[in-house]
C-alpha cells in the first residue's frame, strides 16, 4: 500500500465527528420498538450493553490495524493472501454498499409516509447521490467535514425533547432487570443495525495523522453515541406504554409531534428535513468505505470505484418499493452486521496475529 500524503490525512481528533456520525442515522427514528419488543422497558440496558461490546470491537479493530500498519486490505493479504483476499474485500464493498442503500431507502420511506406520499424513489435517489459523489470525490477531508457540519447543526433537536417530559412518567422504566438474560441479549442483538457503521475505521486509518492517538477520540464517539441512545430509549419508555410502542414504528417521530412553538405548528416536517444533514454524511462514509476497498482490489481509479458504487446503489434502491420490504432491508443489513462485528472482526484478529508470529520466525 503507498502511503498517503499528509495533505490528504485528517487529525486524530476529527474521528470523533467520522464515526459519530455514521453511527446516529436512520436507525435513530424508530430503534425503540425494536429493543423493547423483547426487553420491554428493560430495553435501555440492551442499549448499553450494545454500546459496550462495540468499544471491545473498536479494541480489536485498532489491533488489526497497528499489527498490520495499514488497512483492512492489508489486513485480508496478511491473513489470505492477494486472492482470496480479494474475496473477502468484495463482501466488504457489498456491505458498505449495502448501508448505503438501507440509510437512503429507509430515510425516502420517512419522506413518503411523513411528508411527500408521491414522492419518486428514484429522483430522489439520483440527485442525493450526486450530492453523495460529489462530496466524496473532494476526499476524506471534505467528508470529515460533511460529518462535523452534520453533528453540528442538527444538535439542537435533542432540546426538543423536553417538550415530553410534562406528559411522561420515568417510573415507567422500573423495576429493573424485570426481563430475563436472553431477552436482554435478544434485545441487544437487535440493537446491531442502528449502531452500524464504526467498521469504516478499518478503511479511514490510513487516512489520519498519528493514528494511533486516534483510538481514544473513536472510543469517546462510541460512548457519545451510546450515551444519546440510551437517553432516548429512557426518555421514550417515560413517555409511551409498551403497548404503543409495539404500534410506533417511528417513536422519534412521533415524540416529536407534540412540539409546539409560536411560529411553527408541525415540528416533525422540520425534524424530518434536518435528518437529512445527519444522513448526509452517514452514506459519504459508507460510499467512499466500498468505493475505496474496489479502488484498492482493482486498477480502477478511485473516481471510476466511485461512480460504480453509485450507480449500483441507484439501482438497488428503486427494488424496495413497500414497508415490508424496506423493514426485510433493515433486517438483512443488522444481521450481516452483526455477524461481521461480532464474528469475523475477532477471527481476523486472531488470523493476524497468527500470520504475524509464522512470518517473524526465522
Amino acid at each position: 500500500m503507498q502511503p498517503v500524503p499528509d495533505r490528504r490525512k485528517i487529525s486524530p481528533f476529527l474521528v470523533f465527528f467520522l464515526i459519530h456520525s455514521i453511527q446516529v442515522g436512520g436507525g435513530v427514528l424508530g430503534f425503540q420498538r425494536v429493543i423493547s419488543m423483547n426487553a420491554g422497558y428493560d430495553g435501555w440496558i440492551s442499549v448499553i450493553l450494545a454500546g459496550i461490546f462495540t468499544h471491545i470491537i473498536m479494541v480489536m479493530m485498532y489491533f488489526i490495524l497497528n499489527k498490520v500498519d495499514g488497512d483492512l486490505v492489508s489486513a485480508h493479504t496478511l491473513a489470505f493472501g492477494k486472492w482470496i483476499g480479494n474475496v473477502f474485500n468484495f463482501i466488504f464493498v457489498i456491505y458498505f454498499s449495502l448501508l448505503v442503500i438501507t440509510i437512503l431507502r429507509t430515510y425516502i420511506e420517512v419522506l413518503q409516509v411523513w411528508m411527500y406520499p408521491r414522492l419518486s424513489t428514484f429522483f430522489f435517489s439520483l440527485f442525493f447521490l450526486i450530492l453523495v459523489y460529489y462530496i466524496v470525490n473532494g476526499g476524506v477531508r471534505t467528508i470529515t467535514g460533511t460529518a462535523f457540519f452534520g453533528i453540528v447543526l442538527p444538535s439542537y433537536l435533542i432540546l426538543t425533547f423536553a417538550f415530553t417530559f410534562q406528559y411522561s412518567d420515568f417510573w415507567n422504566v422500573l423495576p429493573v432487570f424485570d426481563h430475563s438474560v436472553k431477552d436482554l441479549l435478544i434485545s441487544t442483538k437487535n440493537m446491531s443495525l442502528t449502531y452500524l457503521g464504526y467498521e469504516s475505521i478499518l478503511i479511514l486509518y490510513p487516512f489520519i495523522k498519528d493514528a494511533k492517538k486516534s483510538q481514544k477520540y473513536a472510543h469517546w464517539a462510541l460512548f457519545t453515541t451510546t450515551t444519546l441512545y440510551t437517553l432516548l430509549a429512557v426518555i421514550s419508555f417515560a413517555f409511551f406504554s409498551q403497548k404503543q410502542l409495539e404500534k410506533t414504528v417511528w417513536a422519534t417521530l412521533s415524540m416529536w409531534k407534540i412540539v409546539e412553538m409560536p411560529f411553527v405548528e408541525r415540528f416533525e416536517y422540520i425534524g424530518i428535513a434536518n435528518w437529512c444533514l445527519i444522513i448526509l454524511p452517514n452514506t459519504c462514509i459508507a460510499t467512499w468505505c466500498a468505493s475505496r476497498i474496489l479502488k484498492r482490489m482493482t486498477p480502477l481509479r478511485h473516481r471510476t470505484s466511485l461512480l460504480i458504487i453509485c450507480i449500483l446503489c441507484l439501482s438497488t434502491l428503486t427494488l424496495f418499493t413497500d414497508r415490508k420490504q424496506v423493514n426485510f432491508l433493515n433486517d438483512i443489513s443488522g444481521q450481516i452486521g452483526f455477524y461481521i462485528n461480532y464474528f469475523y472482526i475477532p477471527a481476523l484478529l486472531l488470523l493476524v496475529i497468527i500470520m504475524k508470529k509464522v512470518r517473524h520466525k526465522p
